[in-house]
């Protein structure tokens, strides 16, 4: 079984972001960037699956600018095997990046598309349900158990007041969340293996897909700063105040 996994290239989830001083977006310039939090998750659970023998092969994928080679650097070290980039520079929509990663699929043809539930930068989390329907895939969303089966995925998912387990047949599409595992850190030896793993070059020409955006960003704010709370002595100054604010 061959296991694909795109992973994104974002603000490091450490850094504090900065709106840029005309409110066109978000400073970019001199900022740490690494691999999208979900999307490590992902790469984690695929190498998990492949340790289990459940899986033999591990793609990583990228649609991003040329650095974000790193990105997939990351995910080889961890583990996988070898990585695309497929190489813009422009901003990124979910339904583009969704019909690029099905052209993919069908020159890899793996059976487990595997990969974060959304990216930290836009928090759409629209990319795995849209590849799910343009390939007529079975999906499974906000993950946090995994468990493979022959031709078959079980995968329990966080819902409204519980979890729910479904059964999926292969191939499908599994986005991850939080709790379905923590990442291991990449180590030395598997850094410097990583470095002579192969990854191949392309272009969303590549798979005929149109990149321009179909929405504009008017403008980006920071939220409003919260004023200081203050404290009461008992329920009635409590509404006094609530009053006062007009709250009630």
């Amino acid at each position: 079984m061959k296991i694909m996994v795109p992973v994104k290239r974002v603000v490091d989830y450490n850094v504090k972001v900065r709106v840029k001083s005309d409110n066109t977006g978000v400073e970019l310039a001199n900022v740490k960037m690494s691999m999208n939090p979900f999307d490590e998750i992902a790469v984690e659970e695929a190498i998990r699956l492949k340790e289990a023998g459940k899986a033999e092969e591990i793609v990583v994928v990228s649609i991003g600018p040329k650095a974000a080679q790193e990105t997939l650097r990351t995910g080889l070290a961890m583990g996988a095997d070898r990585g695309i980039l497929v190489e813009y520079d422009g901003e990124t929509e979910p339904l583009a990046v969704a019909k690029i990663l099905k052209g993919i699929v069908e020159e890899e043809n793996p059976s487990i598309v595997l990969l974060g539930k959304q990216a930290i930068d836009d928090d759409c989390n629209q990319t795995g349900q849209m590849l799910a329907q343009l390939l007529g895939w079975p999906q499974g969303t906000f993950a946090s158990e995994v468990a493979a089966d022959g031709d078959s995925v079980n995968v329990t998912r966080e819902i409204d007041g519980g979890l729910e387990t479904v059964k999926l047949s292969l191939p499908a599409v599994i986005t991850t969340d939080l709790r379905l595992n923590e990442p291991r850190y990449a180590t030395l030896p598997n850094i410097m293996k990583a470095k002579r793993k192969p990854i191949d070059e392309k272009t969303p020409g590549d798979f005929g897909v149109e990149m321009a955006p179909r929405l504009t960003t008017i403008k980006v704010e920071e939220p409003p700063k919260r004023e200081a709370g203050i404290k009461v002595e008992s329920v009635e100054e409590l509404v006094g105040k609530l009053k006062e604010k007009g709250v009630i």
